[in-house]
């Protein structure tokens, strides 16, 4: 989906927009990357009743650091740090500017989500090297195949593997 200001963004008109979108498509998958992941991580806290059939959560920006992360997405902050209630994956970067790797570790941890570390990946976008990302969409089919992965808590792969899933 698409938010209606990415330079200028704030908490409450994101939250409506994805409320919306989840309304259209209960029981959807949600991809998210850097402060999307923040706004799911909010959506669970404000809105419970919406059905989500599962998150991955791609490179979390941590709101809380303004080392790491601009101003601007102060609305985003504090990050709510609660078991989500749907199955999730995050994947982090050992190298991401935006947060730390114990960081993203723990937000996993704190949303009960499975954790994939990508070794040296940046920020795991295009900047960092990403294009199309078919591991990505095989986290994707895990999920929606009901969440479970037969792959421990902690994942460690190098920067460029394919199949870790």
């Amino acid at each position: 989906m698409e938010q209606a200001d990415w330079h200028r963004p704030r908490l409450a008109p994101w939250a409506d927009a994805l409320a919306e979108a989840l309304e259209e498509q209960p029981g959807a998958i949600v991809v998210a990357h850097s402060l999307g992941c923040a706004l799911v991580a909010h959506m669970a806290v404000l809105r419970p009743d919406l059905l989500i059939g599962g998150a991955l959560l791609v490179a979390p920006a941590d709101v809380e650091d303004r080392t790491r992360t601009p101003d601007r997405v102060e609305s985003f902050a504090p990050l709510p740090l609660v078991r989500l209630p749907f199955p999730s994956i995050v994947v982090g970067s050992s190298n991401d500017p935006y947060v730390s790797i114990g960081r993203a570790m723990m937000f996993a941890y704190a949303w009960g989500a499975k954790f994939v570390h990508l070794r040296d990946s940046g920020h795991i976008n295009v900047e960092s090297g990403f294009g199309p990302w078919p591991d990505g969409a095989r986290l994707v089919r895990r999920l929606a195949k009901g969440g479970e992965s037969p792959r421990p808590y902690l994942q460690v792969v190098q920067a460029g593997a394919t199949g870790f899933v």
